[in-house]
């Protein structure tokens, strides 16, 4: 009954390709953003609740789409971050049994816009080769010469800061304050499972700013920092890459996951770019170079550290390699307690493969 009473929709993108769809709920709205794609069989609710998918229009590539609902425990962050959802399939009628609600209501309650009916196929394929671009998702179908302008007129995602919009405004205490260690975090897009998995050694979390000083983490009495995740460029964050400078010529045990990754990069002169299509996935394949050992991860990133500069840089050691495409997964800093990685250690997908990381981070600070 509901699949028949569908508004229709439609999907452009910047290069004027259309894909017709429906609206997943029966109201008139219009979303802008980059479009990309994620690989997942599962986990939708995670995708949707990271905050480094800010300002992105989600394609997911699995046809069914809230068979499982959503639950309270699996959110990232307090509410959904992506601009909007493109799907296949839309289930209304979730089957698990420990489901909270339905992703219907779930997105409903933050106004975010989904669409489905579209053959995310094709578009999976389009993007693939062409790369990833800005796009519109709209049910306002008889204007769509206005809505091709508007679209012309949106930022770009090259250039652009986004860890503003969903840092924290004001520092916030995570864990047991009884724990024996202390780590100071700055939140550049923090997953919650990031901060679960720190504070489960044995650590309690003040988490900061993303244009935090390094005194005011220090402030905390930290036994380490850790530079979290998040959307958009890096390169704009010249308060971020300046405070990882500093923690590294302080010798501070640092970490860094994603863009905390990236800002390490780039405060030791290492450049980053952005990628044709980005890495959206819980089966990227990753090589530890240190152990040989290969881990199946959980990756989330259209940006990507230079290797060719990271490689000539004698203070750096490359630790991870991407087995796709041989792109830079992890590194570290020679003689100094800093390392980072381009992928998700807490999301294990494999499932337990990358989690060591935390571990050798503990290691580095624990007295």
């Amino acid at each position: 009954m509901r699949y028949n009473s569908k508004i229709d929709a439609i999907l452009v993108l910047e290069d004027g390709t259309m894909f017709k769809g429906k609206a997943v709920s029966n109201k008139q709205d219009t979303a802008f953003g980059e479009i990309c794609f994620n690989t997942g069989m599962t986990g939708y609710q995670e995708i949707f609740t990271d905050p480094s998918y800010y300002g992105q229009l989600m394609v997911t590539t699995n046809a069914h789409i809230g068979n499982y609902g959503v639950h309270e425990d699996e959110n990232q962050s307090n509410s959904p971050k992506i601009a909007g959802l493109i799907c296949k399939n839309f289930s209304y009628s979730p089957s698990r049994y420990s489901t909270d609600d339905t992703l219907e209501a779930f997105l409903s309650d933050v106004n975010l816009f989904a669409i489905s009916d579209v053959d995310t196929r094709a578009l999976v394929r389009h993007i693939r080769k062409h790369g990833a671009m800005n796009a519109v998702i709209s049910t306002d179908i008889a204007n769509i010469d206005e809505l091709t302008e508007q679209l012309a007129q949106y930022p770009k995602m090259d250039g652009l800061e986004l860890a503003s919009k969903v840092s924290t405004e004001q520092p916030y205490y995570f864990g047991n304050k009884e724990a024996k260690y202390k780590v100071s975090v700055l939140d550049l897009g923090v997953k919650t499972n990031i901060l679960k998995h720190i504070s489960n050694r044995d650590t309690y979390l003040k988490v900061f700013p993303y244009n935090s000083k390094l005194e005011e983490l220090l402030s905390f009495e930290p036994d380490a920092i850790f530079l979290s995740n998040g959307p958009g460029d890096p390169q704009p964050l010249s308060e971020a890459i300046e405070l990882a400078k500093e923690a590294i010529e302080k010798d501070l045990p640092t970490f860094g996951i994603c863009l905390g990754h990236q800002v390490i990069a780039l405060s030791q002169g290492i450049s980053t770019y952005k990628m044709h299509h980005g890495h959206r996935g819980i089966n990227h394949p990753v090589q530890n170079l240190i152990t040989g050992k290969s881990e199946i991860t959980s990756q989330n990133h259209g940006f990507a550290v230079d290797k060719t500069d990271a490689e000539t840089a004698e203070n750096i050691e490359l630790t991870h390699v991407h087995l796709n495409d041989h792109t830079l997964a992890g590194m570290r800093i020679k003689n100094k307690m800093c390392f980072s990685v381009q992928y998700h250690p807490e999301a294990g997908p494999g499932p337990n493969d990358a989690t060591y990381l935390f571990d050798d981070f503990y290691q580095m600070y624990a007295k």
